[in-house]
């Protein structure tokens, strides 16, 4: 079963990593394979085969089978739209999750019929400004502006994209203010029943009284709703390696499971006339998968809710039938009925660490004469969980939390035992009366807050998180290293872990040379971000925007980028001017990652950062590289004329970043620097705008490749057509973020200048735009 499970899981991931998805013959060429495997293994002399043959076998079987299982999964939903697509009009349909609220907008789910009739879509939509009171399961008549998805594309970055199919979402939307917005139905009967329950709940436990630090938290614990966690307890989690208690898993559904199997044996036994029909232990495990269930329906029925609901129906099923589950067919059993439901579900971490955990704990467990008990085999557990994932860490977040054991020790049972079952039965009080639950609720926040000193603690230390990036070669080494060294001693191979994990461990070596060059265009939308680095060095050139709602491009690109490249600290963060489509972001590039120097007039504004200006002549040296700041002069202004142009010079050739510089700026800069304007690769000024880059400064500079960062059919029209053009008469390439995403370009000694196509390209996957 094991074998059978993870080659099925192998075909689905395999799907998952096509660019453009293959034809439906593909389905039907699997029947063959899985034909001729099944006849091997169940030949007359298949008894006879080697345990390596008939895992190969069962291989056969599986990996074709679950290729093609996803691939009818994906064949079966809408085709996605067209890049291109921006349409206003009026549409009904049904609110279909529940209304998150921010401090700007609304966003919910919102089904529509086709066009054709045959099937309905699913938009994500934002609603801004005034909003009125919206429930899950009713009917609305909107005006929308419709476009389709369309996320940051650089190495190490979230998927929107991705995310939004693992959601089911044709398309986004924004509301537009119309007096045809109308509620035209309201919910009744089952239709959105459960998230209509979800939203009482969240309603009563945002009325807890007092300094309720942790409402967030609760709403995630009783429902799974955690957009309400704000950011600063996200970070103590992630830390802390705790984060896993927000998601709603084995440990919530086994503790409302054994309430239910409890009360129900219990009062069974008391009705002789009930137990006579049905025996109470049969009984009690009926009410344990309903009570199970009941609650995964309120969690949202996520992918860890999802494999602990399957788990405790198999469990439960043995006690049904009087028998025992074997651990690993348990676990076989919910990662295949979990890729069944739902074949994207390998798109998200939470699916991988989640049957991760659970692995790891079943290798540690299994096949021991005297396993550990109490208190040492719970610290052992804590332990060997955070070094058994440690590879998926590394691969999906580049970081894990040394800290992780000793947090998760005690926030375990404290949250487990203690925060969740008042969190739930205060959710159970809420449902009677919408003020019922609050004393309860109020208590578990004070439960909440006693853990969060032991974790806020833990988080502070400097040595907290480990930073790494490497291979995946390496990292699949360390997770078979990690996997042999979890088996029981004297099984042959264990003696290897220590050897496959030294890559894991061991700093690997510059990428570039003495001399040598790499510029990092960013895709950050309407905005520009910039990574130069050299052998031992990193600067980082403008951050991205950020918006009202709290989200930057410093935090969500730019610090995951450099994370992902393994560096460790930045030696500059250059600020060309204040403009938000520049600065955004840089503020939590600071907080996030360490800075070495800050320059630019925007650090001069900052109290907390210390900074140097941006003048001309200012010019520094590392590892055989040259930075030159050509411009402004001292005592300009925080505005584009006065931006911070620089130029980097190595062997290979020169690059210039010259952030929003036009107009009198392009004059003052083209009068200083003369023919030492001269780069292989220039970063159009302004995004492209019509009044950047004039016929002068090309001729100037005159490049061998120019890039824009600018935002895909972004309003103001960057690049320019004029400024297309103008590069088109010189012959000068032009590539764009909006649609390559980030784009790398290599300038080494000796080597002519490399660019490989932008992440948009290399990373495509069946799902993404084009």
């Amino acid at each position: 079963m094991p074998i059978l499970a993870l080659g099925f899981l192998l075909g689905v991931w395999l799907l998952q990593l096509q660019a453009h998805l293959p034809s439906s013959v593909w389905m039907l060429s699997a029947v063959p394979a899985v034909l001729l495997g099944g006849a091997l293994l169940y030949s007359p002399g298949a008894r006879s085969h080697r345990v390596i043959v008939r895992a190969l076998l069962w291989l056969l079987v599986a990996v074709p089978a679950g290729f093609a299982w996803a691939l009818f999964d994906a064949g079966r939903r809408p085709d996605p739209p067209s890049a291109d697509l921006r349409h206003d009009g009026i549409f009904e349909g049904r609110i279909v999750s529940l209304p998150v609220v921010y401090d700007h907008s609304t966003r919910f789910l919102f089904e529509i019929p086709a066009p054709d009739g045959t099937q309905t879509l699913r938009l994500r939509v934002s609603w801004y400004g005034r909003v009125p009171d919206l429930r899950p399961g009713e009917t609305w008549r909107l005006h929308l502006r419709l476009r389709a998805p369309r996320g940051f594309m650089n190495p190490g970055g979230f998927d929107y994209e991705g995310w939004l199919r693992q959601q089911g979402v044709w398309a986004v939307a924004t509301v537009r203010a119309d007096p045809d917005n109308q509620r035209l139905e309201a919910a009744r009967g089952l239709s959105g029943g459960v998230d209509r329950l979800r939203q009482r709940i969240i309603e009563g436990l945002d009325r807890t009284p007092g300094e309720a630090r942790f409402a967030g938290v609760l709403m995630a614990l009783a429902v799974g709703h955690r957009a309400r966690i704000p950011d600063e307890h996200w970070s103590v989690f992630l830390a802390t390696g705790t984060n896993h208690l927000m998601a709603i898993s084995g440990l919530h559904i086994g503790l409302m499971a054994g309430l239910g199997y409890g009360l129900v044996n219990l009062l069974w036994r008391r009705q002789p006339v009930l137990a006579l029909r049905l025996p109470a232990q049969r009984a009690g495990a009926l009410a344990a998968v309903l009570t199970g269930a009941f609650y995964a329906m309120l969690a949202g029925f996520a992918v860890p809710t999802q494999r602990a609901l399957v788990m405790l129906c198999v469990v439960m099923l043995a006690v049904w039938l009087g028998r025992t589950g074997q651990p690993w067919r348990v676990l076989s059993l919910a990662l295949i009925a979990v890729l069944l439901w739902d074949p994207g579900a390998v798109l998200g971490a939470g699916f991988w660490l989640s049957f991760g955990a659970v692995a790891v704990i079943l290798l540690s467990l299994t096949g021991r004469l005297r396993p550990p008990m109490g208190w040492r085999a719970a610290a052992r557990i804590q332990v060997l969980v955070a070094l058994g994932l440690t590879p998926l860490l590394l691969v999906f977040f580049s970081q894990t939390s040394v800290v992780a054991p000793l947090a998760n020790l005690l926030a375990v049972p404290w949250v487990g035992l203690l925060v969740v079952p008042l969190t739930l039965f205060s959710a159970a009080l809420t449902l009677l009366h919408p003020l019922a639950g609050l004393p309860v609720a109020w208590l578990a926040d004070g439960l909440m807050g006693l853990i969060w000193i032991w974790l806020e603690f833990l988080a502070s230390l400097p040595f907290a998180r480990w930073y790494a990036s490497r291979p995946a070669w390496a990292l699949a080494l360390a997770a078979l290293g990690i996997a042999l060294w979890l088996l029981p001693r004297g099984l042959p191979g264990r003696m290897l872990a220590p050897v496959l994990c030294l890559p894991l461990l061991w700093p690997p070596s510059p990428e570039l040379p003495e001399g040598g060059l790499r510029l990092t265009l960013l895709d950050v939308g309407q905005g520009l971000a910039a990574v130069v680095q050299t052998r031992h060095h990193t600067l980082v050139y403008d951050t991205g925007p950020g918006f009202p709602s709290g989200f930057d491009t410093g935090q969500s690109v730019v610090v995951p980028f450099l994370r992902h490249q393994g560096v460790a600290r930045v030696d500059r963060l250059l600020i060309s001017h204040g403009d938000n489509d520049h600065a955004g972001g840089a503020q939590s590039v600071i907080d996030l990652i360490p800075v070495k120097k800050v320059q630019g007039t925007w650090g001069l504004r900052q109290t907390r950062v210390p900074a140097i200006p941006c003048e001309r002549g200012m010019a520094w040296r590392w590892d055989g590289v040259d930075f030159r700041i050509l411009h402004p002069p001292p005592y300009w202004g925080d505005d584009n004329i006065s931006s911070c142009v620089l130029q980097v010079e190595g062997p290979g050739g020169r690059v210039l970043l010259p952030g929003d510089v036009d107009g009198l700026g392009e004059v003052v800069l083209l009068d200083f620097a003369a023919e030492g304007l001269r780069s292989d690769v220039l970063v159009l000024p302004h995004h492209g705008a019509r009044d950047a880059a004039s016929d002068t400064f090309l001729d100037r500079v005159s490049p061998t490749l120019a890039l824009v960062g600018a935002g895909f059919n972004n309003r103001f029209g960057h690049p320019d057509a004029s400024v297309r053009e103008r590069l088109d008469i010189r012959g000068i390439p032009l590539r764009g973020t909006a649609e390559e995403g980030a784009i790398r370009v290599d300038l080494l000694p000796g080597e002519p200048l490399h660019s490989p196509p932008g992440w948009r390209i290399t990373a495509r996957r069946y799902w993404h735009s084009e």
